[in-house]
């Protein structure tokens, strides 16, 4: 089963007719609130004659705006406010600006890739995540994934990897197969019947060596990264890897079960050539159902091809889950045993060579909201808690 995020449909512009025959956007940024899932973005004009005022829903701290405000920059100004889950303000509306003046114009109509962070720590990814800003008027999105920078930006080009319109309504792309070397990707979106709107995004580089890495993190979403439902790993204030002391690779894939990491552990770890690997991984397992004993079997198999290729094999407990929050996010059941079936693969780690993050938490409750909103993957707070015990603790192993 694989979760890494709520997917949230996209929100379609209030100015899709606007932005037909656009070809120029304004790219509007604010700061983001780390608890907001969110925001209203009220965008309003007056004059002597009359007022107007306009609302969308957008789901993170920055959005393209059709050419029309573009040509209309000095009459109209624009304010956010951040809401919850179900939309309730959860800040203070920001103070209402004039678009001129934060508003970027950007000479092209097609979405716009967010910035590459995976040069920053805690953002080189093994399996990597696509982000981009939709552009207006879009049902959907095509990606590709170049082997190539194109000859001719707005035509074909060598495609390695290609998801057709219709089939992926969101703004955040998790690539299925791991990547290595260099690699480009782009993104252009549809209307409703299919057609393109606009053009391509200009190619963004991707790139990512197997040499020069000593740590490496292998688990599933909850390592990956993202939270706060609307996230995802390029967001790294959701990743426990940002606030680590220390570099690291991150080899982890989202939906990860513990059986499938034994599957993938020669493929996806053997060619960094590590010393050590920090290992979180069984949660999705438990909460679908499958035996302690064999989380437990299986954890013990990816502890052993550590050792025979000379890693050191660091375990990290299991951070408690909460199936009332999982099922109002997601609508997915959480097995009713979880948590004893969790608490007994914790009790076998603890044997082991490990780092006990999951006693950040009080593993006798599900994991509060305030911690993990979609009840499974740890926002800001969490993330935090996680990396400051396995920063209080790594020097025990890493010498």
């Amino acid at each position: 089963m694989k979760i890494s995020k709520v997917l949230i449909p996209l929100a379609l512009s209030l100015f899709a007719s606007e932005a037909a025959g656009a070809t120029d956007l304004l790219y509007l940024h604010w700061t983001p609130n780390w608890d907001a899932v969110k925001y209203d973005l009220t965008l309003s004009s007056s004059d002597f004659f009359h007022s107007t005022v306009r609302h969308q829903t957008v789901y993170m701290s920055d959005v393209l705006l059709p050419e029309f405000y573009v040509k209309k920059i000095h009459d109209w100004s624009w304010q956010a406010r951040p809401l919850d889950f179900d939309g309730n303000p959860i800040g203070p509306v920001s103070p209402m600006k004039p678009l001129k003046g934060p508003g970027k114009i950007i000479p092209r109509n097609a979405p716009l890739p967010r910035h590459d962070v995976s040069h920053i720590r805690g953002g080189t990814l093994l399996y990597p995540v696509y982000s981009y800003v939709g552009n207006p008027g879009i049902s959907s999105y095509e990606i590709e994934v170049l082997s190539d920078y194109p000859e001719n930006v707005n035509g074909t080009a060598r495609s390695i990897y290609h998801i057709g319109g219709g089939d992926f309504p969101y703004t955040d792309f998790y690539d299925e197969p791991p990547r290595f070397g260099t690699w480009y990707w782009r993104v252009r979106g549809k209307d409703e019947n299919g057609n393109p709107v606009g053009e391509w995004s200009l190619p963004q580089r991707r790139s990512l060596s197997t040499e020069g890495w000593t740590i490496g993190l292998f688990g599933d979403s909850i390592t990956h990264g993202g939270g706060r439902v609307s996230y995802g790993p390029n967001d790294l204030a959701y990743s426990y890897g940002y606030y680590l002391d220390f570099d690291t690779i991150n080899l982890s894939n989202s939906g990860d079960t513990s059986e499938t990491m034994v599957e993938r552990f020669e493929r996806d770890v053997l060619p960094f050539h590590l010393k050590y690997l920090l290992i979180l991984g069984g949660t999705n397992s438990l909460r679908g159902g499958v035996p302690a004993e064999e989380v437990i079997g299986n954890l013990s198999a990816i502890e052993q091809k550590c050792r025979n290729h000379g890693i050191v094999p660091i375990l990290l407990t299991l951070p408690p889950i909460n199936p009332a929050s999982i099922e109002k996010t997601f609508q997915e059941p959480t097995e009713g045993n979880w948590q004893e079936a969790l608490a007994k693969v914790n009790a076998w780690i603890r044997t082991r060579s490990h780092i006990d993050i999951a006693s950040a938490f009080d593993e006798t409750k599900p994991m509060p909201v305030d911690y993990a909103l979609d009840g499974l993957h740890g926002d800001v707070r969490a993330k935090k808690l996680m990396a400051a015990v396995i920063n209080a603790h790594i020097r025990e192993f890493v010498k």
